[in-house]
């Protein structure tokens, strides 16, 4: 019995009953419009549901008809699933994310496969013109039922009275079949030709494609750069306390007040591009860039790192994205030799030169590492989240990335093409 009761309960039953009261209305239009069609008789009433015809196929060949019906549909047949419409018209992604452990997680409203873009070709004009021609149909026979089926039962009431009473409850029990019947329907027939065509799928994957890999990029940026500022200042309290000098500890707070001013920096940039403000409503911090590596040189000596660094070629010719990304490499690593092995020699040379950027850090491996390993493997120069990062980095770049131990050292080694110098 819940069963047969619950679509009398949801919100979506009324919806739909309105979204084809809407329809039925418009052929309602044509019976007191076109002369004739009020009069009785069955060609009257066939004139009545041809002549609406015309008028439809011509709305249908307006593309915007299209997304106007498609908007409707989803407001109306499909309330509560209706995801964001992309930008390029297409199709949220309401397709659930999987965990470790395999369940489903849920991952914003449900896509409602009704497309909201304008028709691109006669195959969705086509479409499109089918959908009304089915809308306007099944909403006047909702329209005609809404009317007379009450009327019906009060007549059973008030007309021939009897046994006929009983009857009463009939014509509204069929009028709700017939609305929740007719309103699914509805919204099937929706899905079927109001679907988004494979080319709006592919622009809406390609559109989802990009937000990933930029919100990627942002959690690396993130990592990086927070992750960097957190280990120097790790690093820089923990030699500060240890030495018991005035002048040292001075030297520490100085250099742990810089570092976490620059990733506080970087922490408000990519903050506004997550909120997607307005770009010329504030000026979004500058990336650093490879030619600001020696940043990164004095901030690993504050922390107690020798570094032996060596920069050739013309880091300032280096395109954009490369050096920026580049810089990312360089900041890792020397964040991960801190963090693994401690304030340890490190060796760092960048060379742009014969068309390759060249990114090369070592640092001497713990001592557990390298006696565990014998100096073939291990993991004493970076975190697995650090390492895929860079390989990340330079995959999208088109170069490549190596990481582990050589000659008793952790090394680092990348090498990013350069398409050209300017």
């Amino acid at each position: 019995m819940n069963a047969l009761f619950r679509p009398l309960v949801r919100a979506e039953t009324y919806t739909r009953w309105l979204h084809l009261l809407v329809s039925g209305v418009f052929a309602s239009i044509c019976l007191f419009v076109f002369p004739g069609t009020s009069a009785a008789g069955p060609l009257s009433w066939a004139g009545f549901l041809v002549l609406p015809v015309p008028i439809l196929l011509a709305l249908s060949l307006i593309p915007a008809v299209r997304s106007a019906e498609g908007v409707q549909a989803r407001l109306l047949l499909t309330p509560g699933r209706s995801s964001t419409p992309s930008r390029e018209g297409g199709f949220g992604s309401g397709a659930g994310r999987r965990g470790s452990s395999g369940e489903r997680r849920a991952a914003g409203p449900a896509d409602p496969g009704i497309s909201v873009a304008p028709a691109r070709g006669w195959a969705e004009r086509g479409h499109t013109a089918l959908w009304l021609l089915v809308r306007v149909l099944a909403g006047t026979a909702v329209l005609v039922a809404t009317v007379w089926l009450p009327g019906l039962s009060v007549w059973l009431v008030t007309g021939p009275g009897g046994w006929w009473a009983l009857l009463t409850p009939l014509p509204v029990v069929a009028l709700a079949a017939l609305v929740v019947g007719v309103g699914a329907a509805a919204a099937q027939a929706a899905r079927w030709l109001l679907a988004p065509s494979s080319e709006e799928r592919l622009a809406a994957l390609e559109e989802r494609t990009e937000r990933l890999l930029e919100h990627n990029r942002l959690a690396r940026e993130l990592h990086d750069s927070i992750g960097h500022a957190l280990t120097v200042a790790v690093v820089q309290a923990g030699a500060a306390r240890a030495a018991g000098s005035a002048q040292f500890t001075e030297r520490a707070l100085a250099a742990i007040e810089d570092t976490g001013r620059r990733a506080l920096e970087d922490l408000e940039r990519v903050l506004r591009l997550l909120r997607q403000d307005d770009p010329g409503s504030a000026t979004v911090p500058r990336r650093p860039a490879l030619t600001e590596v020696e940043r990164l040189v004095e901030s690993a000596r504050a922390a107690g790192a020798p570094v032996d660094a060596e920069v050739t070629g013309p880091l300032d010719r280096v395109p954009g994205p490369l050096s920026r990304e580049g810089y990312r490499i360089v900041q890792e690593a020397l964040t991960n030799a801190l963090r693994h092995a401690g304030p340890v020699p490190v060796v760092l040379r960048v060379a742009a030169r014969d068309a390759v950027l060249e990114l090369d850090i070592r640092n001497p491996l713990p001592a557990a590492d390298a006696a565990r390993t014998g100096g073939s493997g291990g993991s004493g120069g970076g975190s697995r989240s650090g390492l895929r990062g860079i390989r990340e980095r330079a995959a999208l770049l088109g170069g490549e990335a190596h990481a582990g131990p050589a000659d008793g050292r952790w090394r680092v080694h990348v090498r990013l093409p350069l398409d050209r110098l300017p």
